[in-house]
């Protein structure tokens, strides 16, 4: 049998289960750009007050220092999306075990893609930014890419789009996302209070005899899961890292383990896509945009913001792929031009959900966090129709 030449690649057969996800995020993403554009409209109508105020409705308790008061908005971003971020450990790990990212040398571009897409859009932000200590806080806010955004676009565009390329961007998303959470964990914490940190990975301990003891029983690791939930939220660390390390806990190895973590996978899928994403989408863009608001967009946070978006994600995530490829440690599918790879790192400049998850996360002052969400937007918003026309001219 002769032996492949280098840069053909056999025909990529998507699998089922990456089938029904790209799917479900093609929907998902149409919801979010519908949702947001509703929000947006709403928000600065006649009941734009009423709109905005209805997300910062606090409900809840502080009985017995549970801390358990909080806006709708919170709810949403601490509590629902624990439950996106769970979903994103479960795709992160079927991944690493059984997807893409199992075989070495197919892992390693969108790897390095990755790497490129979050480190480049962090310079230009550091450029913009350097000297403006009240806002260098959100450089994490450009390094996130959105996967239902990116693959609603792809979606669209059909067959044009080769299926190479949707598994490069789809796998560049999922491990984009990791970067993402790594980021949260450590540069956007509030302080360690360690005891709540000790009873946290007390029951990470727990879920490990669970594992080891066979108790395949998902009701548990979901309980287990939303007493982390609670012990992280009070220890300084954000309590949405409770669903990734839930996710990295469920088991995975025998047949029925595979089933349950497969099964959980299939269930959340509806309602993180169809329920907490747009819940997420419409309390995070109730922005009032005034005068005064527009005339002072172009500022080191948002040209950051923009740049490092809309030109650092497709310079990293092509510049970096090239280099993996010329280094012989990865390899670009001959179907994968080099206008196609710069499409695809446009579209990746689509930060939306993460990019407004991290910007809430960044600063304590309102007026900086709506200036960074309606960055984001306009930054997403241009890299997206730059990557559709693109790849409609390839």
């Amino acid at each position: 049998m002769k032996p492949q030449k280098r840069g053909i690649i056999p025909t990529i057969r998507l699998s089922k289960l990456f089938r029904a996800f790209f799917s479900s995020q093609q929907s998902s993403g149409i919801l979010l750009v519908a949702v947001t554009a509703a929000s947006l409209f709403i928000s600065n109508s006649i009941w734009g007050e009423d709109y905005r105020s209805f997300w910062n409705f606090h409900f809840g308790t502080e009985a017995y220092h549970l801390h358990l008061e909080h806006s709708i908005t919170e709810w949403i971003n601490d509590a629902l999306m624990a439950v996106f971020f769970l979903l994103v450990g479960i795709e992160i790990k079927r991944e690493l075990i059984e997807g893409e990212l199992s075989d070495r040398k197919r892992a390693m571009l969108p790897i390095f893609g990755a790497l490129g897409g979050m480190a480049l859009p962090a310079l230009f932000f550091i450029a913009f930014n350097i000297n403006s200590p009240d806002t260098f806080s959100g450089i994490g806010i450009p390094t996130a890419t959105d996967i239902a955004f990116a693959i609603a676009i792809l979606g669209v565009l059909g067959n044009r789009v080769p299926p190479s390329l949707k598994v490069f961007l789809t796998a560049l998303a999922i491990i984009d996302d990791l970067g993402a959470i790594l980021i949260i964990a450590i540069f956007y914490g509030q302080g360690i209070h360690w005891a709540w940190l000790g009873a946290s990975a007390a029951l990470v301990a727990i879920m490990y005899i669970v594992d080891k003891l066979d108790w395949d029983y998902t009701w548990l690791y979901i309980t287990l899961g939303i007493a982390l939930w609670f012990t992280l939220l009070h220890s300084g660390i954000h309590a949405t890292l409770s669903g990734v390390i839930l996710a990295f806990m469920l088991p995975r190895q025998s047949h029925k383990e595979k089933k349950m973590a497969d099964s959980l996978e299939h269930n959340l899928h509806s309602i993180v896509s169809f329920g907490i994403l747009p819940l997420f989408a419409a309390a995070n863009t109730a922005i009032f945009i005034d005068v005064s608001m527009m005339n002072e967009i172009i500022n080191p946070l948002s040209l950051g913001i923009f740049f490092g978006l809309v030109f650092g994600k497709p310079l990293g995530i092509v510049g970096f792929s090239y280099l993996a490829d010329k280094l012989k440690i990865a390899e670009i599918s001959k179907n994968i031009t080099m206008k196609k790879l710069v499409a695809a790192g446009l579209l990746g400049g689509i930060g939306f959900t993460m990019s407004i998850f991290v910007s809430n996360l960044a600063f304590d002052n309102k007026a900086l966090i709506d200036m960074a969400k309606l960055s984001v937007i306009i930054a997403s918003v241009t890299a997206a129709t730059a990557g559709y026309w693109l790849f409609s001219r390839s």
